[in-house]
């Protein structure tokens, strides 16, 4: 596969802009973005590693801007946010009967693959890593369906945010966007309609975004929440549109293969 172009490419400027965004914030309140950086008030060093968090997710995230060291930001991001997913799976595995924290862990999850999927785009063409790109994918095409059990889960948590005035009532969007997730799992795992489905699972996320953390932001600027929520929200918009354009891509460079293969048997 060939190494992606940083210009062309929106889906990594999105997911870098989330990371700067999350250092920024850091940078700015001493504080990660809790509750989804699950860092307890107990923790020694606290503010510190926090101010160090922001640090890489800022530096890794402008790193990613630059085709020269877009691999080292992609890279960087991915161990970073690894550790947050671990950090997450204690609490997960001691309260099984809650699934909010098991929810925490896919979401960050999805980061941890977005970012494995860059990585691999933009390694060396024919490398271990560039050859596992493919996999990646499908680690990040087993997220969604967490996301949609979140929403089934927590169905009364989700009618509170979606817009009353939106056509035709709140129920109907809840289970559109409950299915919407789950058939995007489906198509990225099996392969049938990802490109499309891998796009329409980014839209998803980014009109959740526009309809509910921007809202909430401007009714509450002052809130630490809502803007870590604004700052994880476009992070995870940026890992399902870098993952979009890689599967984008390879369907394309499938396609030109499969004509050449039919243009050299005529």
């Amino acid at each position: 596969m060939e190494r992606p172009n940083v210009a062309s490419n929106l889906g990594i400027y999105v997911y870098a802009a989330g990371a700067i965004i999350l250092g920024v914030l850091g940078l700015t309140s001493g504080d990660f973005a809790t509750t989804w950086q699950h860092v307890g008030p107990n923790v020694p060093f606290r503010e510190p590693l926090a101010y160090l968090t922001a640090v890489i997710e800022f530096v890794a995230g402008i790193a990613l801007l630059w085709s020269r060291t877009a691999r080292a930001g992609a890279l960087t991001l991915t161990i970073l946010y690894s550790i947050f997913t671990l950090v997450w799976v204690p609490k997960a595995l001691g309260n099984l009967g809650n699934y909010d924290p098991i929810g925490n862990v896919f979401e960050e999850l999805s980061l941890v693959a977005a970012g494995l999927v860059l990585f691999a785009s933009f390694s060396p063409a024919g490398s271990p890593i560039a050859r596992r790109r493919a996999f990646f994918v499908l680690l990040f095409g087993i997220c969604p369906i967490s996301f949609g059990i979140v929403h089934i889960v927590d169905m009364p948590g989700l009618l509170n945010p979606i817009p009353g005035w939106l056509p035709p009532n709140k129920m109907f969007w809840a289970y559109a966007t409950t299915m919407g997730f789950f058939g995007a799992a489906v198509a990225i795992l099996t392969g049938i309609m990802a490109p499309l489905a891998s796009r329409l699972l980014t839209a998803e996320i980014v009109i959740f975004e526009l309809l509910y953390w921007i809202p909430r932001l401007s009714a509450g600027p002052g809130n630490h929440f809502n803007w870590a929520g604004n700052a994880i929200s476009i992070a995870l918009a940026g890992a399902s549109w870098a993952v979009s354009d890689s599967i984008c891509q390879a369907a394309k460079q499938a396609r030109a293969h499969t004509e050449s293969n039919l243009q050299s048997v005529d």
